[in-house]
């Protein structure tokens, strides 16, 4: 019998990582120095029982049941807003940042802003901009990711739209990384396969571009590599039964991993997708994963021999060759459409596209510099 993995680590953040681990969520906040928290999450999973048993347990543990729901698949900075109101109104002091990467990015925001007297667009990733905040008004979080993918349960950033330009912002300061982690696996068993799929792809993609960007980072690169192999190895085991506990354990830590892993860089397949989400609302994972083959054709003659050593360490023959044919056979077996044109996505605003996508922050760890030519090729190519 397959043993699920039970730990606690001290890197990035306090993690409590096994399943069960959602009734620590008392020890948890105490940790975090929260006695009134607020349990942000999105709207499909507020209606769910995970989020029901969840308010059950901080009710027992003396912690109320407070939830704000109101969080948009792509999290804009009109949600924001809302929250922080009921957060205020609530009089909590601190946030449980509680789903995927819309409920972890929002709840992470409201917790940031709650105390700023700037609007969120001044303390973009950009330079220094982050030390305009004022860190000492930032509240405690405690972040339970419920999907494996976007691991920003252990990140210092959240994603937000800005709904009047519909532009994607990443908005970072180094104490928006949640105080304590709950990595419970038990809680991703009820994702539908869409989902269990999208989100798995984005973290083997975070892992796989943060891999081949150009920067130097030892650390990151040597978690890239490993966070590649878990989502390589459970990733299918995960979709064809959600109930496989243990590849469910090792698919939330391959999200942690590429979370870690990006701070190298990420590259074109997240400067293609953050557009393309922004405008078209997608899943984000899974846009991820269908401009993944046109980039890495782009990509061939800057990372083939780094690709080559990726595929030996994941036990795939054949070098990049090998590895191309092996990830598209994985993303065939997975559900995930060829082409954008099936999420929705039009050719009617490629220019618009392509300028956001060249101003995107991931767009400079590109191993092949992105240009309007090469970028406007690639969102043919997708759509």
């Amino acid at each position: 019998m397959t043993q699920t993995p039970v730990a606690n680590w001290s890197y990035p953040t306090a993690i409590r990582f096994g399943a069960g681990r959602i009734a620590e969520i008392g020890e948890a906040c105490a940790q975090a120095g929260i006695a009134r928290p607020l349990l942000v999450t999105d709207r499909g999973l507020a209606a769910l029982p995970v989020t029901a048993n969840t308010l059950d347990v901080m009710e027992a543990a003396g912690l109320g049941r407070a939830v704000f729901a109101e969080v948009d698949p792509n999290p804009t900075e009109i949600n924001m807003d809302a929250g922080i109101a009921a957060y205020k109104a609530g009089g909590h002091d601190g946030v449980i940042a509680f789903g995927g990467g819309s409920g972890l990015d929002l709840g992470k925001m409201i917790a940031f802003m709650a105390g700023q007297s700037r609007p969120v667009w001044d303390f973009e990733d950009i330079g220094d901009w982050w030390t305009r905040a004022d860190a000492d008004a930032i509240a405690p979080i405690v972040a339970v990711p419920t999907t494996a993918g976007t691991g920003s349960e252990v990140g210092r950033a959240s994603v937000i739209t800005n709904s009047q330009t519909h532009v994607k912002k990443i908005i970072f300061h180094p104490k928006v990384l949640p105080s304590v982690v709950i990595c419970d696996p038990e809680l991703t068993v009820g994702m539908p396969p869409a989902i269990t799929a999208g989100t798995g792809m984005d973290a083997f993609i975070h892992c796989l571009e943060a891999y081949c960007s150009p920067h130097y980072h030892p650390m990151s690169q040597g978690i890239a590599l490993e966070g590649m192999r878990l989502a390589n190895d459970y990733l299918p085991r995960a979709y064809a039964d959600g109930g496989d506990l243990e590849a469910r354990a090792h698919m939330m830590s391959a999200a942690a991993l590429g979370a870690v892993a990006f701070q190298k860089g990420l590259g074109a397949m997240h400067a293609l997708s953050h557009p393309v989400g922004a405008i078209y609302n997608t899943h984000h994972g899974t846009t991820n994963a269908v401009v993944m083959p046109a980039v890495l054709r782009l990509n061939r003659p800057a990372i083939e021999g780094r690709i080559a050593r990726a595929a030996a360490y994941l036990g795939i023959d054949g070098g990049f060759d090998g590895f191309f044919d092996h990830v598209m056979a994985m993303r065939e077996s997975l559900g995930v459409p060829d082409r954008l044109g099936v999420m929705g996505v039009g050719t009617d605003r490629i220019d618009e596209l392509v300028a956001m996508a060249l101003e995107d922050p991931s767009a400079g760890g590109n191993p092949v510099p992105m240009t309007a030519d090469n970028t406007h090729a690639l969102y043919r190519a997708t759509i």
